[in-house]
């Protein structure tokens, strides 16, 4: 049997976008039919890179995009600030969205986007590709089946050189990057902690530094959730060489910790040992799983709005102990 085909057509078409372009094109039965953005440059650079031909239509507005292409599903990969108004619009011209990280930029517009996807009933997934990672799923298989107990500390960490590399573009922009190296880079970091413990943050004191710009560069965060576990977030925005993560979990019975994309665990007496491949799950394709999400053939989306709306607002309860200078409680409602 043919797959259900699906015309796609993309709002933003920078380099990020590309990378989605491509993955997209190489479905079966799954068709490019348009493009929007501003810039004729980056238009011109997608199509080249995905290879398409000119008879695919361009647009430098979105909306008259979506209303002359009437394209099934959107891939959104425009500045964060914009996500917003991307993805209202894209639902209300009935699209399947999936939308590039974060999902939008405050707790009102999370709930905007969640009322909306609710009334339409079409899917919106995010581009958190960790929840489709084998290293991740399994931190939140071992720690959601309880076999090593309980979780008492987390400690994540991030570090690139993004106070250099993005000065003088959009993501150092207030609106545009809707926040700092927090809610871009960042935000991959807090949406991966919070869906692999699957816990609420009830308190969180966070101290940033913006350095000489505008929006924040370095974050201290502490977190205690509701279970009683502790953590420890660093943000690192202005550090030499490319993305460098860790993130370790200590509970009751031993620990997990990951770095540089391998795997440690360790037993409470014994020493960290590699996880063999053998025992993760199999990644997949955040792309590839969107269209198989829109196909039916994935029952449930792997990164929903719920993660959108949890990740903003850890965010902006981070940005707020930040402005008073003290811990405040995480607003979940």
């Amino acid at each position: 049997m043919s797959k259900q085909e699906l015309n796609f057509a993309f709002i933003g078409c920078g380099g990020n976008a590309r990378g989605h372009g491509r993955s997209v094109s190489s479905v079966d039965n799954v068709e490019i039919v348009a493009l929007a953005d501003p810039s004729e440059g980056s238009l011109n650079a997608f199509k080249e890179t995905v290879g398409l031909d000119d008879s695919v239509p361009t647009y430098a507005d979105h909306v008259e995009m979506l209303s002359a292409a009437k394209p099934d599903a959107v891939v959104i990969s425009s500045p964060h600030g914009l996500h917003f108004e991307h993805i209202m619009d894209a639902l209300d011209a009935g699209c399947h969205v999936h939308t590039e990280k974060p999902m939008v930029c405050t707790v009102d517009h999370a709930k905007q986007v969640m009322a909306k996807v609710e009334e339409t009933g079409l899917h919106l997934m995010i581009g958190y590709q960790r929840h489709l990672s084998s290293t991740y799923q399994y931190c939140r298989n071992v720690v959601q089946s309880g076999e090593l107990g309980r979780v008492n500390f987390v400690a994540a960490q991030q570090s690139q050189n993004w106070y250099r590399n993005q000065q003088g573009k959009w993501r150092q922009d207030p609106f545009l990057g809707g926040g700092g190296q927090l809610n871009d880079s960042g935000s991959h970091l807090i949406d991966i902690l919070l869906w692999v413990l699957e816990v609420s943050p009830d308190t969180v004191f966070a101290m940033i530094d913006n350095l000489d710009i505008e929006v924040d560069v370095l974050t201290a965060m502490s977190i205690k959730f509701n279970t009683g576990a502790l953590c420890n977030i660093s943000i690192v925005g202005h550090a030499y060489g490319g993305v460098q993560e860790t993130f370790s979990i200590w509970m009751e019975e031993g620990s997990l910790y990951l770095q540089d994309g391998k795997l440690y665990r360790q037993e409470k007496s014994g020493r960290p040992e590699l996880v063999d491949e053998s025992k993760l799950p199999a990644s997949a394709n955040k792309d590839a799983a969107f269209i198989e999400l829109i196909r039916g053939e994935r029952t449930e989306n792997p990164i929903d709005v719920a993660n959108g709306l949890r990740v903003i607002q850890l965010t902006e309860a981070a940005w707020q102990s930040a402005e008073l200078g003290r811990p405040v409680k995480v607003d979940l409602s």
